[in-house]
């Protein structure tokens, strides 16, 4: 039976540019063996398990909505808010609340407090994202990312 102690994972820093999408992530999926965004199909796990901790005033990712993708967030400390569809709630320690496919959401931290949480995701063999304040859509792998252009039915066909 794989085992791990979470303190003993490094964190992982990922920022956008401006730093306004910032968090540290310790991957605990893939510290047990898992593969990221993988699941059994190529030697990965059923789940992603992340303990994600968001530096105040940033959001983990973008608005974005997931085709298949459920994810199930635990608050373990700070406090903050989630973003979801047109609506806004705050959320803080031992709150817990999920995202099915299909509604837009998004985690920021409060603007004078860290966010930590646990982010359980299960992992579906095909899976694609949007986000809808920049129009773009992407796809889990190759994790490219577009923006579609309207095109007649027929267009490329003949």
């Amino acid at each position: 039976m794989p085992c791990i102690h979470i303190p003993d994972l490094p964190w992982e820093e990922q920022h956008s540019p401006a730093r306004k999408f910032h968090s540290f992530c310790r991957n605990i999926s893939v510290a047990l063996g898992g593969v990221r965004n993988g699941g059994p199909w190529c030697g990965g796990h059923p789940f992603d398990v992340q303990l994600r901790r968001i530096p105040a005033g940033a959001a983990v990712c973008p608005f974005h909505s997931h085709l298949a993708q459920w994810e199930l967030f635990v608050v373990q400390l700070g406090r903050g808010c989630v973003r979801v569809g047109a609506e806004t709630q705050e959320v803080g320690a031992d709150d817990v609340f999920f995202h099915p496919p299909g509604e837009p959401h998004q985690i920021r931290a409060a603007a004078e407090s860290e966010l930590v949480f646990l982010l359980i995701a299960d992992n579906p063999p095909v899976d694609y994202w949007h986000h809808p304040d920049s129009q773009k859509w992407g796809l889990r792998a190759p994790r490219k990312f577009f923006r579609p252009v309207e095109v007649d039915y027929w267009d490329g066909e003949e």
